[in-house]
Formats: C-alpha cells, sequence, structure tokens
C-alpha cells in the first residue's frame, strides 16, 4: 500500500517555545510531558541546571533549555512545562517557556540547520522545518545535552 511508505517518511515533532524560538523534538525521543515544576537546587552544578525533581521514585535532572542554549533563561509562569526526555540512560527534564503543537513533517522537507537560528547555535538542530507561518528548529537532543 502506498500508505506504508508515508508513514515511514514522516516525523511527529513536538513542538515548544524558548523565548520566542519556535523548537521542535521527534516525539519517539519523549518519555513525557508534564508541569511539575518544584525543583530541588543541586548546588555547585552548571548554571543551566535547574535543579533535580522526583518523578515517581525516579531522579530527573531539569535543565533551563533558554540557558542552555545560550538565549535567556527560562521564565517562571503557569505555562511552564518539562519535556522528559532519555539520554545516556539518565531522564533529564527540559525546561521550556510553553507547549505548541504536534505536527507531521515530512522528512524530504526538512533542511540542514543554518550556523544558527534565532541567535541559537546551529550545532543544537537536527534541521529546520518551515510551516506556512513559522520556521521549527528540530533540536539535537545529544547535542543540546552532550555535557
Amino acid at each position: 500500500m502506498a500508505s506504508d511508505n508515508i508513514v515511514s517518511t514522516n516525523v511527529e515533532l513536538a513542538t515548544f517555545y524558548v523565548g520566542e524560538a519556535l523548537c521542535g523534538i521527534d516525539i519517539l525521543n519523549i518519555q513525557e510531558i508534564n508541569k511539575q515544576i518544584e525543583v530541588t537546587v543541586v548546588p555547585q552544578s552548571s548554571d543551566f541546571v535547574t535543579g533535580v525533581l522526583n518523578l515517581r521514585g525516579r531522579i530527573v535532572t531539569v535543565v533551563d533549555l533558554g540557558k542552555k542554549l545560550g538565549l535567556s533563561s527560562i521564565e517562571m509562569s503557569k505555562d511552564n512545562r518539562n519535556i522528559i526526555v532519555d539520554s545516556k540512560d539518565e531522564q533529564i527534564g527540559l525546561l521550556v517557556d510553553r507547549i505548541s503543537d504536534v505536527l507531521i513533517a515530512k522528512s524530504s522537507q526538512i533542511e540542514p540547520a543554518p550556523a544558527n537560528i534565532g541567535n541559537i547555535q546551529g550545532k543544537f538542530f537536527k534541521g529546520v522545518y518551515k510551516t506556512d507561518n513559522s520556521l521549527i528548529g528540530i533540536l539535537n537532543i545529544d547535542e543540546v545535552l552532550n555535557d
């Protein structure tokens, strides 16, 4: 069937905002999205580490994605969310300003990332996807959490 080919060439992206930058992550890389923002501060941790939280008995390190990407810190509000991803056998929470939509992107329409996107270094992105009214930077989770 032709529809089988279509499925294999699409990527589902969970999109979210870090400041004004619209970013996306392949939904297969996400464990869950939650709004638990009460974290325990970890002394002497990297400046982009907000702290840790207890997620059903597992300790999750929470990273301020704004700081990690070289932007300003995430401003705390009721819209903040933690996007929980697996990285090197550990769960990491990416603190973002707010969640947007899940969209289906055709792999063939994902373009290579430019040197920078909205003042964010291109190394943090796998590529970009253009919609009718926005440009979505697709995060390279391994590169973002490489530290």
